[in-house]
């Protein structure tokens, strides 16, 4: 029976195209894209400039630009021409500008039109009048900066000296003939007077061509900008030596917003928070550790703190918390009675519980600021800490605040919980420190022969009153204090609180310092990795504590100070020299404070986004992506076309239908047989392999064919 083949149906014309526009869809795509770049966005990107206006070159001088407008003016004043407003209006403000030389040259280097906004306006204002009664100039260029004003303007030169200072910079770029720049000067002279001793501060002027592009922004082609105009400030962060880490400011020309920007973004310094009237006392008193100085301002604009402030407040944070306050007139009379504050703008701080607010009215620049903070940076009786030991005269491995020279010098101490009982001894000792600083309530007392190695000692420095927090420096207290008789009871003064009981007590360190023992010490090198560490065991003064067990009289502790530091002068007492606990700092360091230097080496999260995206948009505008967009589609289209041209090899669906054999087990052995076959075909013949000549089957007689 013959076989019908099967033939494969020949494709639709439908599915034929389909198919076709599938695989240039690539293409496509591309051309398209080309299509709308050459004909929306290089047009967008590179409007009609004036020198199109005008009908001349780009580039071209100002005498072309005044022949070209005489010649078109002429056709107007002939009335051989009618201009309408727009064209007009175009046409004028082309000439106005291109004739001015600042205008030109800032145009034609940087691109710059700050007028530009005027065609509008005046548009509208003439809109359906004729244009004979549009009023001339369009343009005023008589303002300008003044450039007898010392704005500390730069050369490359200058330059040269503030690229290599370690201080961060801030630099405006201006034009003498720009408006914008004459409008900001008082901003700008505000903002150098708050970045005084912060930050290096100049101004460049857009005529010096070799630092003002340097400044500026670059293009995808390479052309210097300046994305928003004149002015444009740059910053250099600290180390900061070429324009590859340079920041420009984006933002709202103000003074808060630029000193703002600079604290936060370029020197990675911390915000200070305003508070109210209502919020003060729960928000920031209340929070405010009390080992520090509370520092308020009173501002009356309402302007963020300025660089100085914050610096401060960086650099002084294990000493005082910050905050502001806005100045309010129906607030006046609660500030004068709370905080003795008349008037803004103010700075007020808050020390020891119970002492009267410190207070400074009126402005202060950054010297001033860093001088009163110096000498209020600490409480009238100052914290044993670990930031402060060091200051204070009180650690056996540091020396006397009277110089490295002294040989003995001494620390009282007063030790105890938090808590209303040590507030009121801290104003016993605040009353000692100050009768022995004062000689008329001494010789009131008639105590001037017994008190007067106390008062000596404190006059030379020798002597520093302190407090402790017993509960935070437990180890440290535990170790001063404690005695054989004593062991029991100091848990009332040391360590976590147990019971209601709390009992403050005063000891007093004395520190003795061998320099003979020193400079042997120096002299003598180590032998090894154990004698080293075995040398920074023990302090290299002697420390012996004396605890106080009189009354809370001041009078009296007076005297038991006088007596020790006597005794401690003129006996030659026992010196120890033992490894005493160190002290734990009571305040972790804030972000700020950790993450400094990593923040300014590097640009933030939140700037390299923007960056990204402004970096997209410039080269969206890029006139050169039409061109290789359409170059990319036509060779696209080409590698396919030649793909799909090449004539199709035959398969094996092209060729004859040829039976199907089953696919069973035994064409397996067929194909091991024959395997088989090839493999004995060299093989030596044996006698079972070849049958003899003459042979032949012999029947057997029981055979089939015999029994029939």
């Amino acid at each position: 029976m013959p076989r019908i083949g099967s033939e494969t149906p020949a494709p639709s014309p439908s599915s034929s195209m389909a198919s076709t526009i599938k695989a240039y869809s690539v293409p496509l795509i591309l051309f398209v894209a080309a299509m709308f770049y050459q004909l929306f966005v290089i047009p967008k990107s590179f409007p009609i400039s004036h020198y199109d206006v005008l009908g001349i070159k780009r580039y071209s001088s100002i005498a072309d630009a005044k022949e070209a407008y005489e010649k078109i003016s002429s056709k107007w004043n002939s009335g051989n021409e009618v201009p309408s407003n727009d064209d007009f209006i175009k046409i004028q403000y082309a000439y106005e500008f291109l004739t001015n030389p600042s205008w030109k040259s800032n145009y034609d280097i940087f691109g710059i039109d700050e007028y530009i906004h005027v065609i509008d306006k005046v548009k509208g204002k003439y809109a359906g009048e004729s244009f004979s009664k549009i009023k001339l100039p369009l343009l005023d260029a008589t303002v300008s900066v003044p450039e007898d004003v010392s704005l500390n303007v730069i050369t490359y030169k200058d330059f040269e000296p503030i690229l290599k200072d370690t201080r961060p910079s801030l630099i405006q770029v201006f034009s003498f003939g720009s408006k914008r720049c004459a409008q900001f000067l008082a901003v700008w002279k505000r903002i150098v007077f708050l970045l005084d001793g912060v930050a290096n501060t100049g101004s460049v002027e857009l005529g010096d061509l070799q630092l003002a592009a340097y400044f500026a922004e670059k293009k995808p082609t390479g052309q210097p900008f300046f994305r928003n105009g004149l002015p444009s400030l740059v910053a250099f962060p600290p180390d900061c030596k070429t324009a590859d880490c340079v920041i420009h400011f984006d933002g709202e020309l103000s003074v808060d917003a630029v000193t703002d920007w600079f604290s936060t973004t370029i020197l990675g310094l911390p915000r200070i928070l305003y508070y109210s009237r209502d919020t003060l006392v729960p928000k920031f008193l209340s929070k405010s550790s009390p080992h520090k100085v509370r520092v308020i301002f009173f501002s009356k604009t309402g302007e963020r703190a300025a660089p100085f402030v914050r610096q401060a407040a960086q650099s002084y944070w294990a000493y005082a918390s910050f905050a502001f306050v806005l100045w309010q007139e129906e607030d006046s009379s609660f500030w004068w009675n709370g905080l003795g504050v008349e008037s803004a703008p103010a700075i007020v701080f808050l020390k020891d519980p119970g002492l009267k607010p410190v207070v400074y009215h009126g402005s202060v620049n950054s010297s001033r600021f860093s001088t009163i903070m110096e000498q209020n940076k600490q409480q009238e009786l100052p914290q044993l800490r670990s930031v402060t030991s060091m200051e204070l005269g009180c650690d056996a491995h540091g020396y006397s605040r009277a110089g490295v020279d002294t040989t003995t010098w001494y620390c009282a101490v007063l030790a105890g919980r938090l808590g209303p009982e040590l507030d009121k001894m801290r104003e016993t000792m605040r009353r000692v420190q100050e009768l022995l600083s004062n000689d008329g309530d001494l010789k009131e007392a008639d105590k001037v022969e017994s008190f007067s190695p106390a008062a000596a000692a404190l006059n030379s420095r020798r002597l520093t009153f302190v407090w402790l927090d017993g509960e935070a420096q437990k180890k440290y207290c535990y170790f001063c204090l404690h005695s054989g008789n004593s062991s029991e009871s100091i848990y009332d003064t040391c360590g976590p609180r147990r019971d209601m009981a709390d009992v403050p007590r005063i000891f007093i360190v004395r520190y003795k310092r061998n320099f003979t023992e020193e400079n042997l010490k120096v002299e003598t090198k180590p032998k090894g990795i154990w004698d080293t560490m075995k040398g920074d065991d023990v302090a290299p003064a002697s420390q012996l504590v004396a605890r106080y067990s009189g009354s809370d009289d001041s009078l009296q502790i007076i005297e038991w100070i006088s007596n020790i530091i006597k005794d401690g002068d003129s006996r030659d007492l026992p010196s120890f020299r033992t490894k005493t606990p160190e002290l734990i700092p009571e305040d972790a360091d804030p972000i700020w404070v950790r993450g400094a230097q990593k923040v300014l080496s590097k640009i933030t999260l939140k700037q390299r986004i923007h960056g990204i995206i402004r970096g997209i948009y410039d080269r969206l505008g890029d006139p050169r992506n039409g061109p290789y967009l359409l170059l990319g589609a036509l060779m696209s289209f080409g590698a396919i076309w030649l793909r799909r041209s090449r004539p199709t090899p035959p398969s094996q669906s092209n060729q004859p239908s040829q039976p199907s054999q089953p696919a069973n087990d035994e064409s397996r052995p067929k194909r091991r047989g024959r395997a088989r076959a090839a493999s004995n075909k060299d093989k030596p013949p044996s006698m079972t392999d070849v049958d003899p000549k003459d042979a032949f089957q012999m029947p057997f007689s029981d055979s089939d064919s015999n029994s029939e």
